[in-house]
C-alpha cells in the first residue's frame, strides 16, 4: 500500500489553484511558472501534442482568443494523489467558449502529472479531453 503524503497533496493542490488563477488573469508567466522545460501537453484543439515549454506557451493565445475577456477557467472537482517525489491530479474543469452567435460552456477533463525537481513540485504533463461526440 502506498503511503499518504498530505503535505505534498496540499502543495500540489495549491500549485494547481495558482495556475488556474493565472489563467483567469491571462498571466502567461504565472501559467508557465512551475512547468518543466520539457513539459508535454495533449490537448483538444490542434496541435494535439505540444512538447516543450515554448510550444506550451504558444497554445495560450488560441485559448484566450476563444474565451470571454475575463476567461472562465473553473476547477469543478479536483483530486490529487502525491508521493514523496511524484504526483498526479485529475479534475473536471469548466471554461466558456465564445462563438460568433454567443458563448457556451465547455466542460473538460484534466489530468496533470508532477515531479519534484530540486525539491519543488513541477508540472511535467497535462492531458485535456472532452467526451467524444457523434
Amino acid at each position: 500500500m502506498n503511503a499518504v503524503h498530505p503535505k505534498e497533496v496540499e502543495e500540489v493542490r495549491g500549485l494547481i489553484e495558482q495556475w488556474a488563477a493565472a489563467v483567469r488573469r491571462k498571466d502567461i508567466d504565472g501559467i508557465l511558472r512551475h512547468h518543466a522545460p520539457d513539459f508535454v501537453m495533449f490537448d483538444v484543439p490542434p496541435p494535439l501534442q505540444s512538447t516543450g515549454i515554448e510550444a506550451y506557451r504558444d497554445t495560450w493565445p488560441l485559448f484566450f482568443g476563444a474565451s470571454p475577456e475575463a476567461p472562465v477557467f473553473d476547477i469543478v472537482d479536483l483530486k490529487v494523489t502525491a508521493g514523496a517525489d511524484v504526483a498526479f491530479a485529475i479534475a473536471l474543469m469548466r471554461c466558456v467558449e465564445v462563438k460568433a452567435y454567443g458563448s457556451s460552456d465547455l466542460d473538460f477533463r484534466l489530468t496533470i502529472c508532477f515531479q519534484k525537481v530540486a525539491g519543488l513540485w513541477t508540472f511535467t504533463h497535462e492531458h485535456h479531453s472532452v467526451p467524444a461526440m457523434d
